[in-house]
């Protein structure tokens, strides 16, 4: 048997298009390329590097007793790979999804780079960046040129594996990842996805409960009740009786079989990002390669966590897979990956799947000691033992404040302050939503999303990542809510400060964390964690983290926060979404309906003066290399025509 964990037997190119963006010839690196085809890799089932691996030791073998995948890949590259800038750059696949492009090189779209148009600004191009984006999962929807893996299914020698699976479901049609595992078809009935097949059609096996808000007793009111279908399908019938709306939590239980070993996903990328690093004849990119960083956004940055934190950054040689990574609104949340029944797309939020396997210590890098669970840990402690620790820039937003725990990455479990080894910096983008400002398909907060982005930051920080790994130049200082600058607060002193706006309300609750035993599902809650969130101005803006020239000289309140109005589960929190409420133009309108913060007029006098406050407050960021001076000059023009500048962000 192999003395390697795992080898990558053949990259099968299945579409070859060059040049790409139309022809575009990039200033002092040329024309790209892409590459699309199928990753067939193999790994060693016995190996110590695989040993985390769950259920590996069951998957199927082949001759040559190894574990074999298939996974979807892509490659971006200069034609003329000498020319690129010997950085690799792996971006994890969001749900299938290609994000670099989309988030990194402003207008860019699609996960089909052919059209001019799709390189957007050409950001990741102009600084001769290649890319590769491969399957770490399977069960991917189809279509959009998305990447889906095929992982084999775990099985015991006498048959399939069989488990109790959970499955939670919100029929609320708003637009969300989770509208595509619910089918409604009336206002009293829809249809249900399991995210695996039934073992045993005995009703008496499962169960169906549901609850209004998310801390409220699970139920089985008069009126509840369901029907399997097929082996994947349930149909689910609304209870009748007041109290329930379309927020409603639905929790089904029941026998699942034949999971994945969708752990395999990690290997997959440590192979084929250790495969591109090395010099050899098979390696489209020709060993040009001198540094890698991995980059994810959301459930990417948190499969970046994961990786770092279960030991794969080890490569087969011994050196590091990843130079850096650079997680992006991860929050304190890890990965629902490597389990025997893996949900991979399943986040816990304060409203939808906020009891999941994604979320439990260990929270942040340096290895901490949690009384409430009686454990030692850190994402980095592995990495650390190996000599293989890279250099980490964690970016979070103030939604993952209030959604994704984000306080757990910068503190210990009672709240505490924690200070960051020398290789990791953090930072939080002040009074910005988790994801790209999208309506919902229907409106089911109380104020308006949040538009502003924090693209621009991601440029710098980039910048600054590759700096600090190639050249070693040290990074901006982390710049991230504290306890000891009074910027992290507990709920209550944030709601204390928040000014008391007309018609606004300020949540009652937020991602709050308990330790859980999933020996049984639903889990059963233990003992809390400190779960803190920024401390507001007089406007209700963020305190301390990245402020944004539009929290320095502020036209509106900007909230990492929404609020789910009556008929979607009134006050909870809505998915990551926050919300925006502009301030009035002249004091007659703000007297006019009671709201305390000055009116624009009354701050600024003028568009004028306002746009030199904008002005002054992106030159900060810039002389502090937290802001690119492309992306300065972009705002600041803008900001001289119209207050409406967030499309340039």
């Amino acid at each position: 048997m192999a003395t390697q964990p795992g080898s990558i037997l053949r990259i099968e190119v299945s579409e070859r298009l060059s040049p790409v963006f139309g022809g575009t010839v990039f200033d002092g690196v040329g024309a790209y390329e892409c590459l699309s085809g199928v990753v067939h890799g193999a790994l060693n089932p016995t190996h110590p590097s695989n040993a985390s691996i769950v259920n590996i030791g069951r998957a199927p073998r082949d001759a040559r007793g190894m574990v074999t995948y298939e996974s979807a890949f892509s490659l971006l590259k200069p034609i003329d790979t000498a020319k690129g800038n010997g950085w690799l750059m792996y971006d994890v696949p969001n749900r299938g999804n290609k994000v670099a492009l989309t988030r990194l090189n402003l207008g860019a779209d699609g996960n089909r780079p052919v059209a001019a148009e799709h390189a957007g600004n050409g950001f990741l191009m102009r600084h001769g960046f290649s890319v590769v984006w491969s399957a770490w999962q399977t069960g991917v929807p189809a279509g959009a040129d998305r990447l889906d893996a095929r992982f084999p299914i775990a099985t015991n020698p006498d048959g399939p594996i069989v488990g109790i699976n959970r499955d939670e479901f919100i029929a609320e049609e708003t637009g969300g990842p989770g509208d595509a595992f619910v089918q409604v078809l009336s206002d009293d009935r829809f249809v249900a996805t399991l995210s695996y097949p039934v073992a045993d059609f005995d009703p008496g096996k499962a169960s169906l409960t549901v609850r209004q808000r998310e801390k409220d007793p699970r139920a089985t009111p008069p009126g509840l009740s369901w029907r399997y279908i097929d082996d994947q399908h349930i149909e689910i019938v609304r209870p009748s009786v007041a109290g329930f709306d379309r927020g409603a939590i639905f929790e089904f239980v029941y026998p699942a079989r034949d999971p994945a070993v969708m752990g395999i996903g990690f290997a997959a990328i440590r192979d084929l990002v250790a495969f591109l690093r090395q010099h050899g004849p098979d390696n489209p990119l020709g060993g040009s390669i001198r540094h890698t960083v991995g980059f994810g956004i959301s459930q990417s940055g948190r499969v970046l966590r994961d990786f770092v934190h279960l030991g794969f950054n080890r490569g087969p040689n011994g050196g590091p897979i990843f130079d850096a990574i650079f997680p992006v609104v991860g929050g304190s949340r890890r990965t629902y990956i490597d389990y025997a029944f893996a949900q991979p797309g399943r986040y816990a939020r304060q409203h939808e799947d906020h009891s999941y396997l994604d979320d439990q210590f260990p929270f942040t890098y340096p290895v901490l000691h949690d009384p409430i669970g009686g454990r030692s840990d850190g994402i980095l402690r592995r990495a650390i033992a190996a000599r293989v620790a890279p250099k980490i820039i964690h970016l979070d937003t103030d939604s993952d404040l209030w959604v994704g725990r984000a306080s757990l990455v910068a503190t210990d479990h009672a709240g505490n302050d924690t200070a960051m080894p020398e290789n990791v910096r953090l930072f939080m983008a002040s009074g910005i939503q988790h994801a790209v400002h999208k309506p919902p398909a229907k409106q089911v907060t109380q104020l308006p999303g949040n538009p502003l982005g924090y693209s621009s930051y991601m440029r710098a920080l980039l910048i600054a990542l590759t700096e600090w790994v190639e050249k070693g130049i040290a990074p901006p200082a982390s710049c991230f809510q504290s306890r000891a600058a009074g910027t992290l607060v507990e709920r209550e002193e944030a709601e204390a400060q928040f000014p008391r706006i007309p018609g606004v309300d300020f949540p009652d609750v937020l991602n709050e964390l308990r330790l859980r035993d999933h020996s049984v599902e639903p889990p059963i809650e233990g003992a809390p964690y400190t779960v803190l969130v920024a401390a507001v101005d007089a406007d209700g803006n963020s305190k301390g983290g990245l402020r944004h020239p539009l929290l320095t000289a502020p036209i509106a309140t900007h909230t990492g926060w929404a609020i789910r109005i009556p008929g979607y589960a009134a006050g909870d929190l809505f998915t990551i979404q926050g919300s925006c409420l502009p301030f009035a133009e002249t004091a007659a309108e703000r007297l006019r309906s009671g709201d305390p913060r000055p009116s624009f007029e009354e701050r600024y006098g003028s568009h004028a003066a306002w746009a030199t406050r904008v002005a002054e407050a992106t030159e900060t960021l810039v002389s502090q290399r937290l802001l690119l001076r492309e992306d300065a000059d972009r705002l600041i023009a803008a900001s001289k025509v119209s207050k409406d500048v967030l499309a340039v962000l």
